[in-house]
């Protein structure tokens, strides 16, 4: 399901390239975050990167948001476009509720309809797996 809210990014390891998946509600798999940061769609094409201090590169490393240790989304000019809540809701950046993250891996929408899954993404990528369903930034 190609929604408004899609977007980007993953991670990869040096040498071991042990990924987590991101799939649609389908279950269908659209993209893969690497250890490293690297985002990648389902062909393994890189789309763009999230680095450890939480800025977001395209694939050409031009940097085009920031996810802040505080769960504020930036876009690439500093201007706040969402927030990461601790409780798992994703909002805009007015504040009105875009979906929620759910513990047990499941994203869903502000109705609570799910728009896909992450899979084996650890606590400190998950913020990696919103981006790459809420804030499509290009």
């Amino acid at each position: 399901m190609k929604t408004v809210l899609f977007a980007f990014f993953i991670a990869i390891c040096s040498i071991h390239c042990y990924s987590q998946t991101i799939q649609d509600r389908n279950y269908s798999t659209i993209g893969y975050i690497k250890d490293d940061g690297t985002v990648q769609g389902d062909s393994y094409q890189t789309l763009g990167y999230i680095k450890s201090d939480g800025t977001v590169q395209n694939s050409h490393y031009a940097t085009i948001g920031y996810i802040r240790e505080d769960g504020t989304v930036q876009n690439g000019n500093y201007a706040t476009i969402g927030h990461i809540k601790s409780d798992g809701r994703v909002e805009n950046g007015n504040y009105a509720t875009l979906g929620y993250v759910k513990t047990n891996g499941t994203i869903q929408n502000s109705n609570y309809s799910t728009l896909g899954y992450y899979k084996d993404v650890p606590m400190d990528k998950v913020a990696a797996a919103v981006f790459f369903f809420f804030f499509h930034l290009n």
